[in-house]
């Protein structure tokens, strides 16, 4: 901790404590630094420390203790105004807009005592000449906490209308504020427009967009706007995550959670902020958040989770039910205070109409991992037949034989409820084996017994071919179980008998057809669980098989759906064989008759399985255009069928398609409903992380930054090796690396980049290896932590060296040198590295054996020199003598001189703007150096090589900036003559 001994040191002390992270340590620390102040009997020293102490109080939790130290200042400022100098001047007018904002948020201060000092804010400000432009806004808050409407639309107005002077809200706070209001009288296209320049970053501060990012939430989903709804919340929270002063954001982002159907989410950030729950110096941030988290609870509640456990207040467990009854009062109670000093129930109004929203949309996938909310129980309903009014066993039985018939979907389900239904009648062995029948399907491989009990009840009926059909659907689910010799030696019997009763004319193809396909089905589990290539016996007897299926039913399926399905189930298993005996073209076209014969018969969600298994054939191929057209059909024909894991594989692999030929909005779309469903499925962990590995690269991609981090980030929390492959974790960790550098985020993006390298560091190949421990080195240098730079980029160069790779190891030497102004190092070391860069370069050239090779090296020998002149430029101290800054201008120009020449040695092969820009580098040490002749030669050089850009319209952006730096070189040469 810097030790106080002069104001110098007190001032370093306050800016340190100003860069630490919000909350009661930083409020600490500047109450000490008042003390230290105060010691050192400087007037301006106490003032200064105040200022500091009442500004971390405004950006945390304890907005309450502001008053204080404002009240001192302005004592101090009415007794001896000469004390304050400019900025301390400035600084104290300025939070007069704070306290009037901060009195507003205490109900126990006074309405009167509010509009008291919003008539002081204004009077100091007409003395001090500033406009009223702060103080309209400042009534146009007290009128909008209040709920009065026709007040706050004519402070409103007079805000928008009054001069911008240095004591306005920047333009990012005054935009948040027009827009909030805008959105609170229902016009949120016109709020969003009004918060666009802040969204774009053309307008931001400590808070923006922070705030208009979470206030545009409901606006966005009002509106329709879903995408980027879910885009605000995931770079808007992770703004507001980590600053303690940000209550009424957080609430907004929890509030979003609750009406878009992400209440798992919701829950995750109540337990993010426990303290959030009773932190009381700022109530109204208090009340915004427990009103939210009502909101939550009850849509929980809704739901059937009011028993399940949730994060609340420290010190007792709380479930939904409990905590919603909790903030409730809380909230209400506060509101009322609130009211009670305005003298209105606007608060509550609002507060309570908080509460009572409703979902705006079902469900919003986020992208992100959140834990399940476990679904709700629900008992299983009375059987139909035992009460009256309900529906008729006659008519249930009627439904559920139609529904297995056509082969509908949820037959098993009907055949269950008229089990339920038939408990205590007694039906005939027909009903009861269809029963039966059907609760074996239901029970997958366990069904054997229940099957054969079925078989029983049939032949009881006198249908010995659905006896049969019934005994080969037994023997087919012990296959299934994992015994084939067993399932074939069971369907042998049935399959002799029924093809000698079909013979005879005791039964119907249906029923034969039943045989045959279990036959088939249990033949083709052996080209299933092959081991490597299936024998061509094996392949051979299961196609027998099959065929013998199409032999008896194609052609005479007519209207049946049952015979239809055979038949294109069989095609599908012509297509399996084809593609596991080598020919995958053939397989593919059979896969795609199977589904448009299921589609033609009107069953397609049997289509599903095959056109994803044509879609992996077709990618297979080379053929992408038919696997998205397969994949897109899968999709159509699943509809509402489709189970949630194979609609999030399904959009995995649509994604990687899309992704493939460049559409990465679309693959981010479908990558993003792949991490949705497999977090429905159970899956988040595992299929879920990957897809969210896949969303995440797709957001980088789009220069998504603040997005993918989250995404990647989430991730990571399930990402390991050994499920998902080191591989996709190292591209997880580089991918969040780029994503926080550009974020800023640069110590973070070194952490990850430095994790991603250590893994990379065991593979066999150590390219990624040296890239990232580049990369991380970059990050380092731009943390400002040089010393760990060095290494850094000192192990990345011996990794460049090892692989040959010269530009990176000439790269590591020129970041080195860089870095070495800034350490102890200084001038010496940068020479000594850019010199070896330089060596490095001209070694690999005397060894390069082909053109192309050379090229490359002399472009990056050009781009050194280029570098080094840069470097000795800007070398000199700043209170070095004229004679040494002139000699470090000489040496940098002969550098930069030297890169005009490589660079013109390559003729038309030289990069045109690399040696443009060396040209004009040196033109202005010229200049400096007091040689403007030299210096216009070269500035006209730059013009005579952008001639033919110029003449064909101008050039690229890049040409007119270089055109323009050219002139103002002339410029500043003519002037330099002139004088």
């Amino acid at each position: 901790m810097t030790e106080i001994t002069d104001f110098d040191s007190l001032r370093r002390a306050m800016a340190e404590n100003s860069e630490q992270p919000e909350g009661p340590a930083r409020n600490a620390r500047a109450e000490q630094l008042l003390m230290e102040a105060e010691r050192l009997n400087i007037p301006l020293a106490v003032i200064e420390a105040l200022g500091h102490q009442l500004k971390v109080y405004n950006y945390s939790s304890e907005k309450a203790k502001m008053f204080v130290p404002f009240a001192r200042l302005l004592r101090m400022w009415d007794e001896r105004p000469e004390d304050f100098d400019e900025y301390e001047t400035h600084s104290l007018h300025w939070v007069f807009k704070w306290m009037s904002a901060g009195m507003l948020d205490q109900p126990h201060i006074p309405l009167a005592s509010v509009e008291k000092w919003l008539g002081e804010m204004e009077h100091r400000y007409r003395l001090a000449g500033h406009s009223e432009r702060a103080v309209r806004s400042a009534e146009f808050s007290v009128a909008a906490h209040v709920g009065d409407v026709a007040r706050a639309e004519r402070a409103f107005a007079a805000w928008l209308a009054a001069d911008r002077d240095n004591m306005a809200d920047c333009h990012a706070c005054e935009l948040h504020g027009q827009g909030w209001w805008q959105a609170e009288r229902g016009r949120d296209a016109e709020a969003l427009e009004l918060w666009a320049p802040v969204l774009e970053g053309t307008y931001t501060c400590a808070h923006e967009p922070h705030t208009v990012l979470a206030s545009s939430l409901v606006p966005l989903l009002r509106l329709g706007r879903l995408d980027e709804a879910r885009a605000h919340h995931l770079r808007g929270f992770r703004l507001v995550r980590t600053m303690e002063s940000m209550r009424g954001a957080y609430a907004d982002h929890v509030e979003f959670c609750a009406l878009t159907g992400n209440e798992a989410r919701g829950l995750e950030l109540l337990a993010e902020r426990p303290a959030y729950f009773t932190d009381d110096g700022h109530p109204r941030s208090r009340l915004e958040y427990l009103s939210v988290v009502v909101l939550l609870m009850e849509r929980l509640a809704e739901r059937g989770l009011g028993g399940q456990q949730v994060p609340g207040p420290a010190g007792r467990t709380w479930t939904a039910h409990d905590l919603a009854a909790h903030a409730r009062g809380e909230a209400l109670a506060l509101a009322a205070r609130f009211d009670e000093r305005n003298g209105t129930s606007y608060v509550s109004e609002r507060a309570r109409a908080r509460m009572a929203q409703r979902p705006l949309v079902e469900r919003l996938p986020l992208g992100v991992r959140a834990v399940r909310t476990p679904a709700p129980s629900v008992p299983v309903p009375p059987s139909p037949a035992a009460s009256a009014g309900e529906v008729e066993l006659s008519a249930l039985l009627a439904e559920a034989r139609r529904l297995s018939d056509t082969l509908q979907p949820h037959a098993v389900e009907a055949w269950a409820a008229v089990a339920r239904a038939a408990e205590g009648v007694v039906l005939d062995a027909r009903d009861r084996a269809e029963i039966a029948d059907h609760e074996a399907m239901g029970r997958g491989p366990e069904g054997a017994e229940t099957f054969a009990r079925a078989a029983e009840l049939y032949a009881e009926a006198g249908d010995p071919g659905e006896a049969l059909a019934a005994r080969a659907r037994a023997a087919y689910v012990r296959a299934l179980a994992g015994d084939v010799d067993e399932a074939l030696a069971a369907v042998a019997d049935p399959y002799d008998r029924v093809l000698a009763l079909y013979a005879e004319g005791g039964t119907e193809v249906r029923q034969t057809a039943g045989v045959l396909m279990g036959r088939a089905r249990i033949l083709m589990r052996r080209v299933h669980e092959a081991d490597g290539p299936v024998a061509e016996a094996v392949l051979s007897e299961a196609e027998a098989a099959v065929r013998e299926v199409l032999a008896l039913v194609e052609g005479r399926a007519g209207d049946d759906v049952r015979l239809a399905a055979r038949v294109a189930e069989g095609r599908a298993m012509l297509a399996e064989l084809a593609a596991r005996s080598g020919s995958p073209e053939k397989g593919a076209r059979l896969f795609a008759r199977a589904a448009e014969e299921f589609v033609a018969a009107g069953l397609p969600w049997f289509a599903v399985e095959y056109e994803a298994r044509l879609a992996g054939l077709a990618h297979h191929l080379g053929d992408l255009v038919e696997a998205e057209r397969a994949l897109r059909a899968a999709l159509e024909h699943g509809g509402a069928y489709l189970e949630p894991v194979g609609r999030a594989q399904l959009h995995l692999q649509l994604a990687e398609v899309v992704g493939g030929r460049g559409e990465a909005d679309e693959a981010a779309e479908h990558a993003l409903e792949a991490a949705h469903w497999a977090d429905e499925a159970g899956e988040g962990p595992t299929f879920g992380a990957w897809a969210r590995h896949q969303l995440g690269g797709f957001l980088v991609r789009q220069g998504r930054w603040a997005e993918a981090a989250e995404v990647l980030e989430s991730a990571l929390t399930d990402l390991d090796a050994e499920t998902h492959g080191d591989g996709v974790v190292v591209q997880t960790q580089w991918w969040l690396g780029d994503c926080l550098s550009e974020l800023g985020e640069h110590r973070a993006a070194a952490e990850r980049r430095l994790q991603a390298a250590e893994i990379a560091r065991h593979w066999p190949e150590q390219h990624d290896h040296a890239t990232l421990a580049h990369l991380a080195a970059e990050s380092l240098g731009q943390a400002g932590l040089p010393a760990d730079a060095d290494r850094a980029y000192a192990r990345a160069g011996e990794l460049w060296r090892s692989l040959g790779n010269v530009h990176g190891l000439v790269r590591s030497l020129r970041a080195r040198a860089w870095l070495a102004l800034r350490t102890e190092d200084g001038t010496v070391g940068a020479r000594r590295l850019m010199t070896s860069a330089l060596e490095e370069c001209a070694d690999a050239l005397d060894a390069a054996e082909d053109q192309e090779t050379r090229l490359r090296l002399v472009v990056e020998l050009g781009h050194t020199h280029r570098q080094f002149g840069d470097l000795l430029a800007r070398s000199a101290p700043e209170d070095a003598d004229d004679d040494s800054i002139r000699a470090a201008l000489e040496e940098a120009l002969c550098q930069m001189a030297e890169a005009v020449a490589v660079f013109v040695s390559l003729g038309d092969d030289a990069p045109l703007h690399a040696r443009t820009g060396a040209e004009l580098a040196a033109g202005w040490l010229e200049t400096d150096l007091g040689r403007p002749e030299q210096a216009a030669a070269r500035a006209r050089a730059v013009l005579d090589a952008y001639a033919e850009a110029d003449a064909e319209g101008g050039g690229d952006e890049a040409v007119r900036a270089r055109r323009t730096e050219a002139e103002q070189l002339l410029q500043v040469v003519a002037e330099q003559a002139a004088d």
